[in-house]
């Protein structure tokens, strides 16, 4: 017996060189430039993901009941080259949404990365065979494959709107999503606050970096220490 997947049109694939860009930038970064709500809280990397890596590609959007992986297999059987998949589950972590063989399948089709708001399995297997996985926590559990679900449609994903084309950077510190229609003004932006934060790393070094604005924000009351009898 069949069930509805419902599939919505594809995205432009965003100019690579924009993406090479937010490769040297950092989760952090993004999320200051952008009201520092562009981030999905609780979804970690696992695994697959090497010290101070950063991920960056255009979302395809996968919205999945809970614990149910069939519209998941559907999704990777067509997604692109570079892509991320974004799945929305529910944040259910009682079963995986997927393990080793789906990430070691998602490695062959060269997609830049797997974010999963649920669980997933076999960590060892997908550390060594897998792009980088998020995900919400862990389970050995596995998924049923019932469906329904949706593709390339607006999912929430931790609380977070995501969209499909919508770009995405993860590292160490978790993810940050950026609107596809102002990826350029916002990695300019998340660029100059880079360039910053390092000139002030240097002036740590040297000794002179600049605190007055810590005493310019508060107003300190002196509390005087009470006398014992």
């Amino acid at each position: 017996m069949q069930t509805e997947c419902r599939l919505y049109p594809a995205s432009p694939m965003p100019p690579t060189e924009l993406i090479e860009r937010l490769k040297g930038l950092a989760s952090s970064l993004v999320s200051d430039v952008f009201g520092r709500w562009a981030g999905a809280p609780g979804l970690l990397p696992v695994s697959g993901l090497a010290p101070g890596q950063v991920i960056a590609g255009p979302a395809f959007t996968v919205r999945t009941r809970p614990g149910d992986n069939l519209v998941v297999h559907k999704a990777l059987d067509i997604a692109r080259p570079g892509e991320i998949l974004v799945i929305a589950a529910g944040g259910a972590t009682d079963r995986a949404i997927l393990g080793g063989l789906m990430g070691q399948y998602a490695q062959t089709k060269d997609l830049a990365g797997i974010i999963v708001d649920g669980a997933v399995r076999d960590r060892s297997d997908l550390d060594r065979v897998s792009p980088p996985v998020f995900a919400a926590g862990i389970s050995h559990l596995g998924p049923y494959k019932s469906g329904p679900g949706e593709l390339r449609c607006p999912i929430s994903v931790a609380g977070l709107t995501v969209l499909d084309g919508d770009i995405i950077i993860g590292d160490e510190d978790g993810i940050a999503v950026l609107p596809r229609a102002r990826g350029e003004e916002l990695i300019t932006a998340a660029e100059a606050k880079g360039e910053a934060e390092a000139a002030e790393s240097a002036a740590i070094l040297a000794g002179n970096w600049d605190r007055t604005w810590i005493d310019e924000g508060l107003k300190i009351v002196n509390v005087q220490a009470s006398s014992s009898n």
